[in-house]
């Protein structure tokens, strides 16, 4: 007989590494040279905005994780909050733009794979391949032992990132940081836009509330911490890549003359005794097979939450009993990220992913509105956010202030994500479902204030 309980194993360590994990791929090790070609030194100012628009949004899941300390997340929020209607755009949009994430970080690692390694270009899609199979084997194996492999793995590279930028530090032109703004002032919001992802995985370890101890301390303690760290992080080792790589070289040492997919490599010769260049390729790797590790760990409960709620198959919520891990979920999620690895330009759908979390994460914060307005017995958290409404108000704003900066096929790509939930909503889950969430008390609540509507008596 298949099991329903997911295993409780998770500390506040590796809870919080998880989260760590999910933000320490692709936001340093391939997008600051995106971000510099479209707002210079400056940059730097696009990772802290970023960080405020996010922040809001941290705060809303982190309240709303410890009053349902539940697979799912993101989905489970806006479903409870907004109905199973918008749970589903929620759930397959945040699916799959973490599997994006995950896909882009396994294709990515190959440009750092190819500075230290004996292979050819040709065979870089088959390693991302094999590693994207090792990351879901080590997903159906237990989500401890998961857990354990991403808290050392991100120990190990926030040390290599803390020498860098110790290295950095002492060897950077400061002439590189001049004229500050070079690209204008309006370069960081776009960029601040472009690198938005980066922050993405602070709510990841949401999505796995189910199976972390003591969720109503931890899961806020991981998610705000995990975010204050990186932040810093970000503007360190940026403002290092900034000081060390040729600004040339940032803007156009990528394929075709686009931006760099090694920026951290970049100006490396002399770190490390004359050994970066390598010493940063192999952190750079180890630290994108984490995050793509995070991201199977976090997207495959997505399709889990929704199975148990009736608007995808049953089957997608079946428990390992040996495992005690969603296997399904994860062979599901499995399939997509090898899909994506072998057939479709994943760095142009990390746009995708990220213009996708900012709508998400703007609606994280209508979710929490609605809950607290709501104000429904069941709704009962550990953690409460300060400064509300006025926090979540800031982060809708702000964040579909960023999504215009993203340009026209980001935006499409999120509308046809949209499109294609509602069509699984309708095709699927309606006729099986009959919640209408937080928002539905609000409406019930107002309409018995205003009272029956008498009719007018005829004369």
């Amino acid at each position: 007989m298949v099991g329903h309980d997911l295993d409780r194993s998770l500390g506040l360590y590796s809870t919080m590494m998880i989260s760590m994990g999910a933000m320490i791929g692709s936001g340093i090790f391939v997008l600051p040279a995106l971000g510099y070609k479209k707002a210079g030194p400056a940059v730097i100012l696009a990772y802290v905005l970023s960080a405020i628009v996010v922040l809001p949004a941290a705060l809303s899941k982190a309240e709303m994780a410890t009053a349902m300390p539940e697979s799912g997340g993101t989905y489970l929020y806006i479903d409870r909050a907004l109905g199973p209607l918008f749970g589903t755009i929620a759930g397959i949009g945040a699916w799959f733009s973490l599997t994006f994430k995950s896909s882009f970080a396994l294709v990515g690692l190959g440009a750092y794979l190819l500075l230290f390694a004996p292979i050819s270009q040709g065979v870089i899609k088959f390693v991302a391949l094999g590693l994207g199979a090792l990351v879901v084997i080590l997903n159906v194996s237990g989500t401890k032992l998961s857990g354990r492999v991403q808290a050392v793995i991100v120990s190990l590279v926030v040390v290599g990132l803390t020498a860098y930028t110790l290295n950095g530090g002492l060897l950077a032109d400061t002439s590189s940081f001049t004229p500050f703004f070079s690209e204008g002032s309006g370069g960081v919001i776009t960029a601040a836009a472009f690198v938005f992802v980066s922050f993405a995985g602070v709510t990841k370890v949401a999505a796995i509330a189910e199976e972390v101890k003591d969720p109503g301390k931890n899961l806020p303690r991981a998610m705000l911490g995990s975010m204050a760290i990186m932040t810093v992080i970000y503007v360190l080792v940026v403002a290092a890549v900034v000081g060390l790589a040729d600004s040339e070289v940032l803007k156009h040492g990528g394929p075709d003359g686009t931006a760099s997919l090694t920026p951290m490599a970049d100006g490396a010769e002399a770190l490390f005794g004359g050994f970066g260049v390598g010493i940063i390729s192999v952190i750079a790797v180890v630290a994108l097979i984490s995050m793509a590790n995070a991201g199977v760990l976090s997207s495959s409960r997505f399709p889990l939450a929704m199975s148990r709620d009736h608007l995808l198959p049953p089957q997608l919520e079946r428990i390992d009993n040996r495992f005690r891990t969603p296997r399904n979920s994860v062979l599901l999620t499995g399939t997509v990220l090898f899909l994506l690895i072998a057939f479709v330009p994943v760095i142009e759908l990390a746009k995708l992913a990220s213009a996708f979390k900012i709508l998400v994460f703007s609606i994280s914060n209508v979710a929490l509105i609605a809950f607290r307005e709501a104000d429904t017995a069941s709704y009962d958290p550990e953690f409460v956010t300060p400064g509300y409404p006025y926090v979540q108000i800031f982060g809708i704003v702000a964040g579909f202030g960023l999504l215009t900066q993203m340009g026209l096929v980001p935006i499409l790509g999120t509308v046809g994500i949209t499109v294609a939930g509602v069509v699984i909503y309708f095709v699927y889950g309606r006729s099986r479902t009959d919640r209408t969430g937080a928002i539905g008390t609000i409406v019930q609540r107002r309409r018995e204030d205003e009272g029956p509507t008498v009719a007018p008596e005829s004369e």
